[in-house]
């Protein structure tokens, strides 16, 4: 079956299109403009390196501290080759398939604007690999975030050369190998082209897209988990009023509250008059802390759309100004902020999610206690609570700032570095546990839903309940919750939410 086609070019893509190739299956293509923006550079920087006695950074000079060093022109393919071999220097885990893939994606945009002077023929093998699924084997450690990703790009570069490890037919071989069943042979790299292919941020953005992708979805689960929470727990809708949310009229928490109450606009329970005057905070306040979550989102989408969108090499090549510039878009300082900024603000989902749980076992409101019938002889609900706890608060370990560090390398050359892909691997582990926690709540507030029998809530919640039920029946007793809170994730990943 053909897949559909998706074009990289110049143009300004979204953060969402690129998001897109998570989940579904795309063969990559490069337009003719950006193919020749390609190959006019290329042809510039083969004239420049005609003159005599020019030094142009990492082209044929060394790398960081040996930048004084002349490299000749004899060995400039093997400075390139070198510069792959010495910087491939990651440990760790491996990194996911689809965050690979967006990096090859990510790394391929980068190139088409023509400022990084690689060939051709190197673009087309980047290409290559991702649409015939040849992912370089990449690891979690090794960048600082600073003079681009280096070791993780360097990881992902080595296969042009036909060096290190891919995954292949879901098999992990030598590069060599792979080349062999594919009848390709290794690019031999020109000048400039191994710095163009290891400087730049394409590991940090392509984790910063998969978790804001994944952010997203969440919030919207949130928001919906919460509305059942927020019945089940027989709450009152005043705070959602949105005479509130207009004096206080911050976007994410005007268009959490309207949210909430479009869950919540058909639902009896809602409807009924409450004994309580006020609710706990993690109810009343759901649109004040789910929408100040939105709004970091927001921010935080904007800053890497634009990084999606841009080169960040060195050094840079503009040709149509006669220009080699040597400079430091490589430097991850705003995606590790941002990054820094989205675990804090997916952090407090969570946090505020395993209050909402704590309040649903503790049997007020006409709950019994734990959420089951005979407690004492059954724990029911009891131990979930615990696993969120711990969970919020290994999340709350993972929300001290990589941004606020960093440490000196290339013997002082490189003396301020961003720290950013400590950011992002931890903001991916800290969202996939934020999943955990709002499972927990799922889980809790439709087994609470069931004790409010005969009476109902809104269509979309009971419909949302029904279909979860049909996974995780109710809980008449103890039984293995690990597998109840399982199947609850998987709920999450596999039921897609309108937008």
């Amino acid at each position: 079956m053909k897949l559909p086609l998706f074009t990289v070019n110049t143009d300004w893509i979204l953060l969402s299109s690129v998001a897109a190739t998570i989940h579904q299956a795309f063969e990559l293509a490069v337009d003719e403009k950006s193919q020749q923006n390609v190959k006019q550079c290329r042809a510039f920087l083969n004239n420049k390196m005609q003159q005599q006695n020019a030094l142009f950074y990492g082209i044929n000079t060394g790398f960081g501290y040996l930048q004084n060093v002349q490299i000749d022109n004899s060995q400039i393919e093997q400075l390139q080759h070198n510069l792959l071999m010495s910087h491939a220097c990651g440990m760790g885990n491996e990194v996911p398939d689809a965050i690979v893939k967006l990096m090859l994606l990510l790394k391929i945009k980068s190139l088409v604007y023509g400022h990084s002077g690689v060939q051709w023929v190197t673009v087309q093998r980047l290409v290559d690999l991702y649409n015939n699924n040849v992912l370089p084997v990449v690891y979690t450690q090794g960048s600082l975030g600073a003079s681009g990703d280096l070791a993780p790009l360097s990881h992902l570069s080595l296969p042009l050369i036909g060096l290190g490890k891919v995954k292949y037919n879901n098999t992990v071989m030598p590069t060599q190998q792979a080349l062999q069943m594919l009848n390709w042979q290794p690019v031999a790299l020109q000048s400039k082209e191994g710095l163009a292919l290891i400087n730049g941020t394409q590991f940090m953005s392509a984790y910063g897209v998969y978790c804001i992708a994944k952010a997203k979805n969440l919030l919207k689960w949130a928001n919906l988990i919460a509305a059942i929470s927020f019945d089940a727990f027989y709450c009152t809708t005043e705070p959602l009023n949105k005479l509130i949310h207009e004096i206080r009229a911050h976007k994410g928490q005007v268009y959490c509250a309207k949210v909430l109450r479009e869950y919540l606009a058909d639902s009896n329970i809602a409807q009924k008059k409450k004994q309580q005057v006020q609710d706990p905070y993690s109810f009343r306040c759901i649109p004040q802390v789910h929408g100040a979550t939105a709004d970091t989102l927001h921010f935080v989408e904007e800053t890497f759309t634009r990084e999606i969108n841009s080169v960040t090499d060195n050094p840079n090549i503009f040709p149509d100004e006669d220009a080699i510039l040597s400079g430091g878009n490589f430097h991850g300082q705003p995606l590790a902020l941002a990054l820094d900024f989205l675990s804090i603000a997916m952090s407090e989902l969570a946090n505020i999610s395993e209050r909402r749980t704590y309040q649903l076992i503790s049997g007020q409101r006409g709950l019994p206690l734990f959420l089951v019938k005979d407690p004492g002889l059954n724990s029911g609900f009891m131990i979930p609570q615990y696993t969120a706890a711990g969970i919020v608060s290994e999340n709350k370990q993972l929300c001290t700032p990589a941004s606020v560090d960093s440490i000196s390398s290339s013997n002082n050359q490189e003396d301020h570095v961003s720290m950013g892909a400590n950011a992002a691997t931890k903001c991916y582990q800290l969202i996939n546990n934020v999943e955990k926690v709002l499972a927990i709540e799922l889980l809790t507030a439709s087994q609470a839903l069931h004790f409010r029998r005969p009476e109902t809530s809104s269509a979309v919640i009971e419909k949302i309940v029904t279909e979860f039920g049909k996974l995780v029946p109710f809980n008449e007793k103890d039984r293995v919750l690990h597998d109840d809170m399982m199947l609850a994730v998987q709920f999450i990943q596999t039921h897609v939410l309108p937008d």
